[in-house]
């Protein structure tokens, strides 16, 4: 991998959109599974008998949301690191 050329504002730009795509899909995933994660476990007052279910349910959806939005960050951040690498 070479090293990215950020010698002005636009090439700067053209990095900050290529790191973004980076981890972009596990990213979403992970906000996803976290915000109908809490929304589970808000829900599972109301969801009567099948309450401890939807709760256990939310907490798994919380944790697994978490899990891929760090994978994401680490991702982002071994991309970032092998292209500011210098290759010779």
């Amino acid at each position: 991998m070479t090293r990215p050329d950020l010698s002005d504002e636009a090439r700067i730009a053209e990095y900050r959109a290529e790191l973004r795509m980076v981890g972009r899909n596990q990213r979403l995933a992970g906000f996803a599974l976290v915000v109908g994660g809490a929304i589970a476990v808000w829900a599972a007052g109301y969801a009567g008998a099948a309450g401890p279910m939807v709760q256990w349910g939310g907490y798994a959806a919380l944790a697994l949301g978490w899990a891929l939005m760090l994978a994401a960050i680490f991702l982002r951040t071994r991309y970032h690191r092998q292209r500011m690498r210098e290759t010779n």
